[in-house]
Formats: structure tokens, sequence, C-alpha cells
């Protein structure tokens, strides 16, 4: 179904994505925060709000990779894949109240009780600066999303929803809609700087706000249907029927059951039924020894397989 090889590459690349959003958005909130100190501009506020937001998300993230690596243990023979699950919904959480409550209280206060803003040049120029930055970002994780697309003939946006891998369906998610905020920013300051008035001003930075909150429902939706327990992809499936038909000692499979217990990792439970008929006690080492096969690959984190009865009708990829 993949190779140990390929496995590794794919977690070692979710890890260089997480880094490197770190590292822009530190760069980037820095930059926001003394260029909304400067201008007084709410848009600017709100960015800035939205990248620290990010940036605290990125650790989370970071601890999310790591700790859904370890090995499984006695105390938890499934692994600890679904970690990365439950840190990313974290990161989801903080982007909601963190990044769009502040950015919409923020916006809605400067409706009321705005002062205008100063020194445009430099909203431009951070605004810019960030553009590229936040580009380079995407585009990592843009690079590794079209690549599993490839693989498995799937959309990039629609390989972002389903992928199991909840780092990078986070960090891509959140540059793009970091891309979208700062366009909203740059017209929100433009229009304040040719109207003279506030008022586009702090509407940037409700629509920034708004626009955290729907990628943060997103985000927060995806993590809870993988906790609660996501079916492997079709593509996966079918590996998973042909992984098991090529063993010699299985004939037909009347059952498959393939959940992601983590990124790239499934618990495999399967009713087969065997070549030859051999007494109970040659069936069951078979069985072990057929599991035992299947969780070679990284994949397979664990394998179940039981007996088929005869009437059962054999399933086909």
């Amino acid at each position: 179904m993949s190779t140990d090889t390929d496995a590794k590459a794919s977690g070692d690349e979710s890890t260089t994505t997480v880094v490197l959003a770190f590292a822009a958005n530190a760069l980037i909130a820095a930059a926001k925060t003394a260029a909304a100190i400067i201008t007084g501009s709410a848009s600017m506020v709100a960015e800035a709000t939205h990248s620290w937001a990010d940036t605290g998300n990125e650790v989370l993230l970071l601890i999310a990779n790591k700790r859904s690596k370890r090995v499984p243990d006695r105390e938890h023979p499934l692994g600890y894949g679904r970690e990365a699950y439950i840190w990313s919904m974290f990161a989801a959480l903080g982007l909601f109240a963190l990044g769009a409550g502040v950015s919409i209280t923020h916006g809605i206060q400067e409706l009321f009780n705005s002062e205008p803003a100063t020194d445009f040049g430099v909203a431009y120029a951070v605004l810019g600066v960030s553009f590229i930055l936040e580009g380079i970002s995407f585009r990592q994780a843009y690079r590794q999303l079209r690549s599993e697309a490839t693989a498995v003939n799937r959309d990039v946006l629609v390989q972002a929803l389903n992928t199991s891998d909840p780092t990078t369906r986070a960090v891509f998610a959140e540059d793009a809609a970091a891309l979208i905020g700062l366009i909203i920013a740059f017209v929100g300051v433009l229009l304040h700087q040719i109207t003279g008035s506030p008022i586009p001003d702090a509407l940037g930075s409700i629509c920034v706000g708004i626009l955290l909150g729907v990628i943060a429902v997103i985000l927060i939706d995806r993590n809870r249907r993988f906790l609660v327990g996501e079916e492997a992809s079709p593509t996966l499936r079918a590996a998973g029927i042909e992984a098991l038909t090529a063993l010699p000692d299985i004939n037909r499979i009347t059952f498959l059951r393939m959940e992601y217990l983590g990124p790239r990792q499934v618990y495999l439970v399967a009713s087969v039924d065997l070549v030859g008929d051999y007494a109970e006690s040659r069936v069951a080492h078979t069985l072990r020894e057929l599991e035992h096969t299947l969780e070679h690959s990284p994949r397979v984190v664990r394998a179940i397989l039981t007996l088929s009865t005869p009437e059962e009708p054999s399933i086909v990829a």
C-alpha cells in the first residue's frame, strides 16, 4: 500500500511545511504589529492578531506532528496517531477564538469609536512583504497537497479537505486565508486613505474575522470527523483489497473496514476466506501470520482478520 520511504518522506514534508509556516508567520506577526501601532489601522490590527494566532497554531501543529508519530505500546496498541487531530483541533479553536473573535470585536469597536489612521505607506509596505512571505509558505503546503492529490486523482482543494494529515490541511487553509485577508486589509486601508473615513478599515477588520471564523469552523469539523472515525479513502481501500487478495493464503474477501488512526495510518479489519480446508489451530496461526504481514506496511498500524462464512458475498475494489 505504501513503502516505508514514502510514508517517512510524507511525514518529513509535513514537518517542513509547518516549520516554514511558523517562521513566516512569526516574522509577519512582528511586522504587522509594528505597522498597526504606527498607523492605527483597524485592518492592520486584525491582520496582526491573525498572524499571532497562526504563529501559535504552528506550535500546536508541531506538537501534533511529534506526538502522533510515537510508536504503539502496551497502553496504546493502536498508536498515538489521533493526537494529531486533537492538537490540530486546539489550533483551530485558537484560530476561531483569538483570530476571528478579536478581529471582529476590534472592527465593531472601531465602527463606533474610530480614529483616522496615518502613515499608510508603512501599512502598504508591510502588507506587501507579508504577502510574499505568506505566498512562500502557501506554496510549500500547496505543493505537498498537489503531489498527494495527483497520486489519488483528486483536485487539490478536495485533497485539502479529505487528507488524513491535519497539519498540512491547517497550514494550507490558514495560509490561503492569510493571503485573502491581506487583500481585504489592503482594500480597507486604501479606502480609508482615499475617503478619509475609518469605516472601510473597520469593515475590513470584521471581514478578516469572518473569514478566519469560517476557516476555523471547517478545520474543527474535519478534525471532529477524523476523531470520531473516518473511513479510508476509496483509493486506499482499493489498495487494501489488492494487498489482501495478493496474499497466497487468501481466497476472497467478504468484509473490509479501514479507518484512519492518524496521518497516513489505518486500522484494518477484514473477513476473509482462506485457501484450503485446515484444522482450527492451523487457521488461527495462518490468520496471525497474515496480520503480521499486513502490519509490515507503514500504512497499517493494526490488522485484524476473521474468517468469512460460505454464504457471505465477496467484495471487490
